[in-house]
């Protein structure tokens, strides 16, 4: 997954209308990157194979930034927006999660800024369960479903809601983690793309790998589900993402699954078969 990514991200970057310093940079980090891929393939640093891939992943995400190009147009933008708004306001979501004041709004925007400890906690449950051997059947669907989020932002340039339809849409209630969650867009966010929706992917690749692990408890299970579900909700109340965008996150956490299902076999479905959620 590491090999593949990197090397579509250098074509990426050699194929789109890119800076030179921005196509010289990529080329140089991925090739050291690619160079030192024998290192980590070798059975002695698996431990560090394991953990090394978390950062991995916030690089890949880095280096689309990189290839953001100048936004034309918001046709896509324009489109999706009228399916938001049905969800918001024709099937009044808004209404519903600000039924109880500042309680449900507080819940998803701490549920979205929650995302970035999803694979650590993950990972770190395997390893103080004694279950360091399982540790790729999360990694892999969780690298696939978030690299192919990342790998289709160069071909759907887009822009939240929140900036490209500023004062319209929005939440009437603004926690605390909104602020936070807005100062982390506005430092490390990148601007290529917001389909589909990482976060989304990400979150229920992570659901879904976890809870075909035998030996994962059943509130950890459970947990990571209900924290994807609210992730999603809280990309489209929070304006930080279309409803077309948690789609597509979650069909690529679908694939991501049937593709792990696929490599590591029948063996490990029948493990935990009657007690998937």
């Amino acid at each position: 997954m590491i090999l593949v990514y990197f090397a579509y991200a250098t074509l990426v970057a050699l194929a789109l209308p890119v800076s030179a310093a921005v196509r010289t940079r990529t080329v140089a980090v991925n090739f050291v990157l690619l160079a030192l891929y024998p290192i980590l393939i070798r059975r002695d640093v698996k431990y560090l194979r394991d953990w090394i891939q978390l950062p991995l992943m916030l690089l890949g995400y880095e280096e689309m930034g990189w290839f953001a190009l100048p936004h034309a147009g918001t046709a896509l933008e324009e489109a999706w927006v009228a399916w938001d708004r049905a969800l918001l306001d024709g099937w009044r979501l808004r209404a519903i999660v600000e039924a109880a004041g500042p309680l449900g709004p507080t819940i998803l925007e701490l549920s979205y800024t929650l995302v970035y400890t999803i694979g650590t906690a993950s990972l770190s449950l395997l390893y103080a369960r004694r279950m360091v051997s399982r540790a790729e059947q999360l990694l892999f669907p969780v690298m696939l479903g978030t690299f192919a989020a990342y790998s289709l932002f160069p071909f759907f340039p887009s822009e939240p809601p929140r900036t490209v339809f500023p004062g319209s849409d929005l939440p009437a209630i603004q926690p605390i983690f909104r602020s936070f969650n807005y100062w982390l867009l506005g430092n490390m966010g990148i601007h290529t793309s917001v389909f589909p929706s990482a976060h989304v992917s990400t979150a229920f690749s992570a659901a879904f790998a976890m809870n075909r692990i035998a030996g994962v408890p059943a509130w950890f299970r459970r947990g990571l589900f209900l924290l994807a579900s609210l992730i999603a909700l809280s990309t489209v109340y929070g304006r930080y993402h279309y409803l077309a965008d948690a789609v597509a996150g979650f069909v690529l956490a679908l694939a991501a699954r049937a593709a792990a299902h696929a490599a590591f076999g029948r063996n490990q479905a029948t493990e935990i078969a009657g007690r998937s959620i």
